[in-house]
This record gives C-alpha cells, sequence and structure tokens, in this order.
C-alpha cells in the first residue's frame, strides 16, 4: 500500500475510535504506530504528545502532525492530521442531523454515560504510561507530585506549570552537569 495512504487511514482508525478527545487516543495511537507499523517509538509518542499538550490547537491533531512529519515529512503530517479529523468531521454531521430528537432518550442518556466511564479508564491508562515514561528519577517523582498539588490548589494557566517545570529541570540539570564538572 502507499505509504502517504496508510498514514492516512491509519490516523482515520485513530480519529474514528477515539472518544474523549487527545488523552484517550493514546493507547490506540501506541498501539497503531508503534506496536503495528513500527513508524516511532513508543518514547517519541510520548514526546510528541507532550509537546501538543502545550501547542495550540487539539492534542490529537497536533500528535498526528508530528508523527506523520517524522515518518513522511510534511506531506506526511497534513495526511495524519486529515485522517484524524476526517473520522470526526463525518460522524458530527451525522449526528447534529439527529440527535436533537433522540438527546432526551434515556437510552441515550445512558449511553453517554457509559461512554464517559469508558472514557475515564482510558485517560487513566493514558496517565499510568506517560507516568512511566515521565517519571524517571527522584528528581521527576518530586517535581511531579508538586506540578500536581500546585494545579489541585493554585488554579493558573497550565502552561505556566509545564514553563515552570521545563525551566527547572534545566536548571537541575545543569547544576548537577556543573557539579560533576
Amino acid at each position: 500500500m502507499n505509504i502517504y495512504a496508510d498514514i492516512f487511514l491509519t490516523f482515520s482508525r485513530v480519529g474514528a475510535f477515539t472518544f474523549g478527545g487527545g488523552y484517550s487516543m493514546l493507547p490506540i495511537v501506541q498501539r497503531e504506530v508503534v506496536e503495528r507499523r513500527g513508524w516511532v517509538s513508543e518514547q517519541e509518542v510520548l514526546d510528541f504528545y507532550s509537546i501538543s499538550q502545550v501547542m495550540p490547537g487539539i492534542i490529537a491533531v497536533n500528535t498526528s502532525i508530528f508523527i506523520g512529519n517524522q515518518v513522511k515529512g510534511w506531506r506526511g503530517g497534513v495526511l495524519a492530521a486529515l485522517g484524524v479529523a476526517f473520522p470526526s468531521l463525518i460522524i458530527i454531521m451525522v449526528i447534529a442531523a439527529f440527535i436533537a430528537n433522540f438527546v432526551d432518550l434515556p437510552a441515550v442518556q445512558d449511553a453517554f454515560a457509559g461512554i464517559r466511564a469508558c472514557v475515564f479508564v482510558l485517560i487513566l491508562r493514558s496517565i499510568l504510561k506517560l507516568f512511566k515514561g515521565a517519571v524517571v528519577d527522584i528528581f521527576t517523582l518530586a517535581l511531579c507530585v508538586v506540578i500536581f498539588l500546585l494545579s489541585v490548589f493554585i488554579d493558573i494557566n497550565p502552561i505556566l506549570y509545564v514553563v515552570g517545570a521545563g525551566l527547572l529541570a534545566v536548571g537541575w540539570r545543569m547544576a548537577g552537569r556543573a557539579k560533576k564538572a
């Protein structure tokens, strides 16, 4: 199969089976692009995912662009973004045409409750995978705990936490290297 068609179809599958946004897409992306196709490593997916979270835009689209670009340059990035967005566009158009007629039905509300529960589990699973890849030493564990507690008790823009954590990590690593020299 043509690699460009494969990129588009792979990310269309990711887009079609990702309910709940970018956080729930991580297990599907890992299965499709790391395990099945070997296009990128698990660490690269985590890096792309992390960068995508601090960039403006939709996490799923941003991550797909990074992965597509890694596989086949800017054309791969564009096709991956189109692929991940295409199923949502079709699904939303179909739902929009009919949802007003069915939204108050108990079965529809029950289905949404079940989907939310499933999405929570998928997000939790992604968090555990991210935790394993991100917390690699006592410093990153301490940073993780501090940022978590700050974010629970102090409501500021998450970008400030990300930038602060990045600056702290750079400072910590530079201080460690200076100490060794």
